[in-house]
């Protein structure tokens, strides 16, 4: 048996390193919100995911957010919601990175979808993330506030997007952030006259870079070293805020219906971002390294 290369095993003693000084094995829970100087110096400093009680418990939204209120004010109002066969918009699909298929529709008919009144083929979510509150659902945005004040005033700015999110028990955010693990060709689902979904290849788009591996379903054979990923696990309830790092890889899923609100604030491309690039390149470089020796362990897929 070939001896792993020096590389692959600092990689590999960083990561390990890393959750035993640092990160833990699981995401710390605040009863209340911070102080702007704790959240700085305790969980952006750090880079560390927290989960925080009571920080919107004040918001209109957490008593209002009713199907009935939803279709009072929004009932007839046109939306865009996402349409894909297995809740997976924007994943690797057949070697394609594939995107929902966009319908515009009454909010009233999609809540039909959401509840099980209605049920056509797919799954639906309401789930764009260009600051959709405030530009597709005006009506509903002096429900919440439009910061998170405390964290605005520790990161030194005010979020760029606020988006609602909300969805059936089957959507799912693929495994994110997009690092360049694999170059995949767009493409869109759409609905064949029969119910199925065709995935209609974007043939004079970019490609885009994104990550293949299913963490609920890895492909060890193909991704050899997702095996030695020790994730860590949250769940949120109602009214719970997650404070999610830049550079964390993440993937969502929910148990039954529900809504979501989004303050994105964009990193600093500081060291962190800096050391992170380098990271990613010495994996690279382990992956070309340990080829046919150890069998990929860092494996970085290119399309």
């Amino acid at each position: 048996m070939q001896r792993e290369p020096d590389l692959a095993r600092a990689l590999r003693a960083l990561a390990v390193e890393a959750r035993d000084l640092s990160l833990g094995n699981g995401v710390p829970h605040l009863t209340r919100p911070p102080s702007p100087l704790a959240f700085l110096r305790d969980w952006v400093s750090p880079n560390r995911p927290v989960v925080i009680s009571d920080a919107i418990s004040h918001w209109p939204a957490l008593s209002r957010w009713t199907t009935s209120y939803f279709r009072e004010v929004l009932g007839k109002k046109e939306v865009t919601v996402a349409v894909t066969p297995n809740g997976y918009a924007d994943a690797v699909f057949e070697d394609h990175f594939v995107m929902p298929e966009e319908r515009t529709m009454p909010f009233g008919r999609f809540l039909d979808i959401v509840e099980g009144k209605e049920k056509p083929p797919g799954v639906f979510y309401v789930q764009k993330q260009c600051s959709n509150l405030c530009s597709e659902f005006p009506e509903i945005a002096a429900d919440v506030e439009l910061e998170i004040g405390w964290a605005s005033e520790a990161l030194g700015k005010k979020p760029d997007a606020i988006n609602f999110w909300m969805g059936e028990e089957n959507a799912v955010t693929s495994y994110r952030p997009f690092v360049p693990y694999g170059l995949y060709q767009p493409a869109v689902y759409r609905e064949r006259e029969d119910g199925g979904f065709d995935v209609v290849e974007q043939t004079f788009s970019a490609k885009v870079p994104w990550i293949p591996v299913d963490p609920l379903h890895p492909d060890l054979h193909r991704y050899p070293c997702f095996g030695d990923a020790c994730p860590l696990h949250c769940s949120l309830h109602a009214g719970e805020t997650l404070y999610l790092p830049s550079l964390w890889f993440h993937h969502v899923r929910q148990s039954h219906g529900c809504i979501a609100v989004n303050f994105w604030y964009d990193m600093e491309y500081d060291i962190k971002y800096s050391y992170f690039q380098l990271l990613d390149r010495l994996s690279g470089d382990a992956s070309d390294a340990a080829c046919g020796a150890i069998g990929s362990p860092f494996e970085s897929e290119a399309a």
